[in-house]
């Protein structure tokens, strides 16, 4: 399953330290796949893939003191059009 993950940064300097001396600090099992920032570095989007949703969990639980996450389950377009075969 892979989640649209949106963070809204507090303190994008700190974030990046943490990220620098740390990495991801991600649990086996969850995925990064690619994000994209805002030219005033208050928002990321980024798509994260797991098939267990704790794992997420896991994951933000290292980094809610620096942003606050929205997570929205997610398909790509090619999954979705297989989806629709047949029901248009």
């Amino acid at each position: 399953m892979h989640y649209l993950v949106i963070e809204k940064f507090k303190d994008a300097p700190a974030i990046y330290q943490r990220l620098d001396e740390k990495g991801r600090m991600m649990p086996e099992g969850l995925n990064y796949i690619s994000s994209w920032i805002d030219h005033h570095l208050k928002t990321c989007w980024q798509i994260m893939e797991t098939g267990d949703f704790v794992l997420l969990e896991q994951w933000i639980d290292h980094w809610k003191d620096l942003m606050d996450f929205e997570i929205i389950p997610v398909h790509n377009s090619a999954d979705v059009r297989e989806m629709m075969k047949g029901k248009v």
